[in-house]
C-alpha cells in the first residue's frame, strides 16, 4: 500500500468538511434536517437553510403572481385605445357684397335744393372734449397700437385681411385703373398728412372730423399702428387722440355746429377696429355706434347732431341726405368689422327708407326731400352699400351721374361742393362698374394727379430717404382745406383696392347677409340669400 493510498481517507474527511456542497445537495439536507424534532441541532439548521434557499425563489414568484393577478382583474383582454374627438369648426368671414332689397314705391316728395355740411363754420360753443395732453388712462390692458397676431388662414374677402396690402393693391389696382402715378400721388398725401399732424394726434382745424378723416385715409392704404414701418406711429397717435376725446356717454364734439364730427370719427374707429382688433378702439366704437343708432329717426334718416325728434317748424322728421351719408357709412363699417352694438342690424336695414324718402321718380337724391343735384351721389352709393346695389333708385341716379365729370373747379352743374359730391361719385361708379366706371376713371386719375400741388425733398421716409409730399385745395363752398381736401381726393384714388366692388364675382360669392327691404317706417321685410 503506497503514502497515497495511506492519506486518501483523511483527503476525502478533508473535502467533506471545507467543501461547499451542491444545492441539490443543500436542499437533501435541509429535507432530512426538517424531519428531525425541533430541538435538534440539525432542525435548526434546516430552518436557516430554508430562509436562505427561499429568497431568490421569491424574487421570481412574487412578480408573476402580481403580474397574474392584474391579468385576472382585467379580464385577460387588452384595453381599448381612448379616442378624443375634435370638431374643427368653420370660421364665419365677414361679407364681401351687399345685397338688394325689393324697391319701395319712391315718395312724393316736392323737389330741394342740394346741401353740404360747412365744415368752415366754427361754433360759438367751446370744444367740449377731455383733455388731449394728458396720456390715454384706460382699464383695457392692451395699448393702441396693439395689433392681434392671427396666424391662421382667415382671410377678411373684400374688406380688411390682405385687400390692402401691398402686393394686393398692386394687383387689385392693375385690375380695376390704377397706376404708378396714382399710386406716387397717393404716398405724397400721406406724407404731407404727416408732416402736419399735430403734437397730440389730430389735424387743424375741425380736429375730431379732420384726424376720423385722416385715420380713414392712412388705413385705405393698409397703414396700420404696430405695422406701418413709416406711418404706424403716426396713426396710433391719430387713435389716440379720437380715443382721449371721446365723452363718456360715447359721443364727439367737433368744432362745426352741426356735429358731423360725430359720425366721421365713428367711421374711422370702426374702421380701425376691423383692421387692428385692438380692444380699446373696439371699446370706443361701439360707444360712438349707440347715439348713431339711438338718434335714428323712425324714418330710417338721421339730421343734425343726431336729433332724434321731430323738426319744431315742420313738424315731421328731419332726413338730411348730406348727414345720412356718414351715418350709414359708420354703420356699413362696425357690420364689417362684426363689431357688436345693439340695434346695429335693424339701424342698417331702416337706413334704406331714410335714403329713399329722399329719392326723385326719376333719379337723383335731394337734401331733406326728392332732388336731382350733388347729393345724388350720397344716396346713391349709401342704398349700395346697405344692400340695394340693383334698386331702381340706384340705376336712374347712376344714369344721371353720366353726365358728371371730375373736377376741382369752385362750381359746377351739381353745386358749389364738387369734391365733396364726387367723394360719394367716384365710390358709386366703381361700385357699378362696367364702362361707367372706366369712363370715369380715365377722366379721373390724370385731372387729380396734375390738381395736386408737391413740395419736394420736405420729409424723410423709413429709410431716411428725401420724399416729396403733396396736398390738394379744391375749390368747394364747404370744406375743411387742406386736411379735408387731400383726404377726400386721397381716398378717391385709393378705390382700387379700398373694397371689392359690389357687383364683383368675390364679392357675391363672398356675401352672406341677411338683407332687408325697408318700405315704411316700423315695416322691415327681411329677405335671406345672395342675389
Amino acid at each position: 500500500m503506497t503514502t497515497r493510498d495511506t492519506l486518501k481517507p483523511t483527503l476525502d474527511d478533508l473535502n467533506a468538511a471545507y467543501g461547499e456542497p451542491s444545492y441539490l445537495q443543500r436542499l437533501a439536507a435541509m429535507a432530512r434536517g426538517l424531519r428531525r424534532p425541533r430541538h435538534a441541532k440539525e432542525y435548526k439548521a434546516a430552518r436557516i437553510e430554508l430562509q436562505r434557499l427561499s429568497a431568490p425563489l421569491s424574487a421570481f414568484l412574487l412578480p408573476l403572481c402580481v403580474v397574474l393577478l392584474l391579468i385576472l382583474m382585467s379580464g385577460g383582454e387588452a384595453l381599448d385605445d381612448r379616442l378624443v374627438g375634435v370638431t374643427i369648426l368653420d370660421v364665419e368671414e365677414p361679407p364681401t357684397q351687399w345685397q338688394k332689397p325689393e324697391d319701395p314705391d319712391p315718395p312724393d316728395k316736392t323737389v330741394q335744393d342740394d346741401f353740404t355740411p360747412d365744415f368752415s363754420a366754427v361754433s360759438t360753443d367751446p370744444l367740449t372734449t377731455a383733455d388731449t395732453s394728458t396720456p390715454l388712462m384706460s382699464p383695457q390692458p392692451r395699448p393702441v397700437d396693439a395689433v392681434i397676431p392671427i396666424k391662421s388662414r382667415v382671410v377678411f374677402k373684400g374688406v380688411f385681411g390682405d385687400l390692402r396690402s401691398a402686393g394686393t393693391r398692386k394687383s387689385l389696382g392693375e385690375r380695376f385703373g390704377s397706376d404708378a402715378a396714382t399710386e406716387d400721388a397717393v404716398l405724397r398725401a400721406l406724407r404731407w398728412l404727416k408732416k402736419n399732424q399735430q403734437p397730440e394726434g389730430s389735424w387743424n382745424a375741425q380736429r375730431i372730423a379732420m384726424t376720423g378723416l385722416a385715420v380713414l385715409t392712412f388705413l385705405a392704404h393698409g397703414e396700420k399702428p404696430g405695422d406701418s414701418p413709416e406711418f404706424g406711429e403716426t396713426i396710433q397717435n391719430a387713435l389716440d387722440f379720437l380715443v382721449r376725446s371721446q365723452r363718456p356717454d360715447g359721443r364727439f364734439n367737433g368744432m362745426d355746429g352741426n356735429e358731423y364730427a360725430h359720425p366721421i370719427a365713428t367711421y374711422a374707429l370702426c374702421e380701425a377696429y376691423g383692421m387692428t382688433l385692438n380692444p380699446n378702439v373696439k371699446a370706443a366704437a361701439e360707444k360712438a355706434l349707440a347715439p348713431i343708432i339711438s338718434g335714428q329717426h323712425p324714418t330710417g334718416g338721421w339730421t343734425y347732431k343726431l336729433f332724434a325728434g321731430v323738426d319744431k317748424e315742420t313738424g315731421n322728421y328731419r332726413d338730411d341726405t348730406s348727414y345720412m351719408g356718414w351715418c350709414a357709412q359708420a354703420l356699413k363699417a362696425a357690420k364689417l368689422a362684426k363689431l357688436k352694438a345693439e340695434g346695429l342690424d335693424k339701424a342698417a336695414k331702416l337706413a334704406v327708407t331714410g335714403f329713399k324718402r329722399n329719392a326723385s321718380p326719376g333719379g337723383g337724391f335731394g337734401y331733406v326731400s326728392p332732388g336731382a343735384g350733388g347729393l345724388t351721389s350720397v344716396g346713391t352709393l349709401c342704398l349700395q352699400l346697405l344692400g340695394a346695389p340693383t334698386d331702381s333708385a340706384v340705376k336712374k341716379s347712376l344714369d344721371l351721374m353720366d353726365s358728371w365729370r371730375p373736377s376741382f373747379e369752385a362750381k359746377g352743374p351739381q353745386g358749389a361742393s364738387l369734391q365733396y359730391y364726387f367723394y360719394y361719385a367716384t365710390q358709386a361708379k366703381f361700385h357699378a362698374g362696367g364702362k361707367r366706371w372706366e369712363n370715369w376713371n380715365k377722366e379721373m386719375k390724370p385731372t387729380y394727379v396734375k390738381a395736386q400741388q408737391i413740395e419736394k425733398n420736405a420729409i424723410k421716409d423709413d429709410q431716411g430717404r428725401d420724399c416729396d409730399i403733396g396736398w390738394w385745395t379744391n375749390g368747394d363752398a364747404h370744406t375743411d382745406r387742406p386736411v379735408m381736401d387731400t383726404c377726400l381726393a386721397a381716398l378717391q384714388l385709393m378705390v382700387y383696392y379700398r373694397y371689392l366692388p359690389t357687383t364683383s364675382k368675390e364679392a357675391v360669392e363672398g356675401e352672406a347677409e341677411v338683407l332687408a327691404t325697408a318700405t315704411e317706417a316700423g315695416d322691415i321685410v327681411v329677405e335671406t340669400g345672395n342675389l
